[in-house]
């Protein structure tokens, strides 16, 4: 049975991520390894939406296999929202990079995509 998938996204620097994710995205910090000074990973949450984040080195040296790839490439993340207009509003206001406005869908949907600080899309999508 499968319960739960919180992806563990390779960045490019831990510490610049955790800050755009929580000072413009309004993710709250969970937990850093280490604790103290530079991280090497970090695990972010807002409301039911958790990420954690990985430098490409220690990810890398982790799982070898990886060690051709770089943050962002061709991965997209579909959240399932509440009031998008409202979140809409909040990340234009923050100033973050649009790259799909809001629009219905045909799958009755309404939607807008972001581009993170390391090349990662984010769709915030809500049913109508």
């Amino acid at each position: 049975m499968l319960n739960s998938l919180t992806p563990n996204l390779m960045v490019n620097d831990v510490e610049e991520t955790i800050e755009y994710y929580t000072d413009i995205l309004g993710f709250t910090l969970l937990k850093t390894v280490p604790e103290k000074g530079n991280p090497d990973w970090a695990m972010v949450k807002r409301n039911d939406v958790v990420l954690m984040f990985q430098s490409a080195k220690s990810l890398k040296d982790e799982l070898p296999k990886l060690k051709s790839q770089k943050p962002g490439g061709g991965l997209t993340f579909y959240i399932k929202v509440d009031r998008i207009t409202e979140l809409h509003e909040e990340l234009v206001e923050n100033e973050v990079e649009i790259i799909a406005d809001l629009e219905s869908t045909f799958y009755d949907t309404i939607e807008f995509s972001i581009i993170d600080n390391n090349g990662y899309i984010l769709t915030f999508s809500e049913e109508k």
